[in-house]
């Protein structure tokens, strides 16, 4: 009759176990872990970020910024803008 424990496995043979439990654990919670997220965030990866249209405010300030009028430019422009559209008499 044979027995499990009658087999001297040795320092290595332990450390070789354990080291391999360990690296089975971890990668059953990796796997648990990102089987998680993707399953919690489906459409994370399907949207692209648009950039946003300037306003033209930030096309003002970013000519002022590269030089391209000056500040009494600038503000001019400003109060156009803000000012709303104008009308035909």
């Amino acid at each position: 009759m044979m027995f499990w424990y009658d087999h001297d496995v040795g320092g290595w043979g332990w450390f070789a176990m354990s080291a391999g439990m360990i690296l089975f654990w971890a990668l059953i919670i990796t796997v648990a872990v990102l089987l998680f997220r993707a399953l919690n965030h489906p459409h994370q990866h399907e949207h692209t970020h648009t950039p946003t249209t300037p306003t033209p405010e930030d096309i003002l300030r970013d000519r002022l910024a590269r030089g391209e009028i000056d500040e009494e430019e600038f503000r001019r422009r400003l109060t156009v803008l803000h000012a709303g559209p104008l009308t035909k008499s």
